[in-house]
């Protein structure tokens, strides 16, 4: 595969393709249902305006995140879509057995073929207690540590090539393409092509050797932006995977239709931050509870620094953001997170971002 056929095509002004994060996120006043609603609508809305690809992040024990099962999630949002490609951004493999999610996503895989994404992440994308809960261990360091060996055995299982005295060589992810004798020969002409995600050099560096695509999280480590990704171009081998380097940035980004409003939603995505942060997670709230709220001198020191990594405002002033992000990085593709407490909101955000590249306007398909 090479890097064209990853990055697809770029629509309207954009210099490169976007694409859409989802957290599924639960507002204030709101429930999961409405919030897995939206993302449906957001998922079409993606597809009708010609963003590139959406994926949907795996969080646990957050009650403002109803993305706990991505394989389930994209698997809904497959049947209301056509096109768009569909993915993990990410998967945290140490929270499951590798042939758990190779089975998962062969069956997405065949639900939408040729448009399924398989990223990959080592966080437990949840406290320690609850990761432990998941893993059924002692501590985070177990899963995290083994992660190239369970890499490695997860696209093995993709791949049905485990060699001969194997203790899995008769195992089989199914469906997935089955190899050899087994009754039916090949169950699949593709299998989903891997991702690894990071916001450190671990799996920049870990990308590069294995010749794989990289998204890196800017959106929650952005001072780590820049020196993973050159990181991950210095490592890249070509592989039978890619060509040559093939990176996207997860971008917080946030459009109203007027600054002010950009600023309250923005100050209430910091609040968010700071209860998850000091172990008090809950509802992402309103602007107007965030206005309300008393921050301290260090939380507000937060709020500021937050904030600077969050591109917000009129529609003009997030093109130019991402614009000015695109020429420091040098991404290949930048996909888009959007916070707010409301769904019409979000989705607002992504309707102005796509009138200011001038995306396509083709209208909702049919579901």
């Amino acid at each position: 595969m090479s890097a064209d056929e990853i990055r697809g095509t770029t629509h309207g002004t954009a210099p490169v393709p976007l694409s859409v994060l989802d957290l599924v996120t639960v507002g204030a006043g709101s429930t999961a249902t409405e919030a897995l609603r939206t993302s449906v609508e957001l998922s079409r809305f993606a597809e009708s305006r010609g963003f590139h690809r959406y994926w949907v992040a795996e969080h646990h024990s957050m009650p403002g995140v109803a993305s706990s099962s991505p394989a389930v999630i994209l698997a809904h949002l497959a049947a209301h879509t056509d096109r768009i490609r569909l993915g993990s951004g990410g998967v945290m493999l140490p929270n499951h057995a590798p042939l758990v999610i190779a089975e998962q996503f062969g069956t997405l895989e065949a639900m939408a073929p040729g448009r399924v994404d398989l990223g990959l992440g080592r966080a437990p994308g949840t406290d320690g207690a609850t990761a432990a809960a998941l893993r059924r261990t002692d501590g985070l360091n177990e899963g995290a540590d083994d992660f190239p060996q369970q890499l490695a055995e997860l696209i093995r299982f993709l791949d049905d090539d485990f060699p001969d005295g194997h203790p899995y060589r008769r195992i089989h992810a199914i469906p997935g393409p089955v190899q050899g004798s087994s009754p039916g020969g090949v169950q699949s002409a593709h299998r989903p092509p891997v991702w690894l995600l990071g916001s450190s050099g671990f799996s920049a560096r870990l990308a590069g050797m294995l010749g794989l695509p990289f998204a890196f999280a800017h959106h929650f480590s952005a001072q780590n932006t820049i020196p993973a990704l050159d990181l991950y171009r210095q490592a890249f081998r070509p592989s039978a995977v890619l060509d040559r380097p093939y990176a996207l940035i997860g971008v917080s980004a946030l459009a109203a239709d007027d600054e002010r409003e950009a600023r309250r939603q923005v100050r209430a995505t910091a609040l968010n931050m700071i209860r998850l942060r000091t172990g008090r997670p809950g509802l992402f709230p309103d602007p107007d509870e965030a206005e309300k709220y008393e921050f301290s001198p260090m939380e507000e020191d937060f709020v500021a620094s937050w904030g600077g990594n969050i591109v917000h405002g009129t529609a003009d002033e997030v093109r130019s953001g991402l614009d000015d992000l695109h020429k420091r990085t040098g991404a290949d593709e930048l996909m888009l997170t959007t916070h707010a407490h409301r769904g019409d909101l979000r989705l607002r955000s992504y309707e102005l971002i796509a009138d200011a590249y001038g995306l396509p306007t083709g209208g909702l398909p049919t579901a």
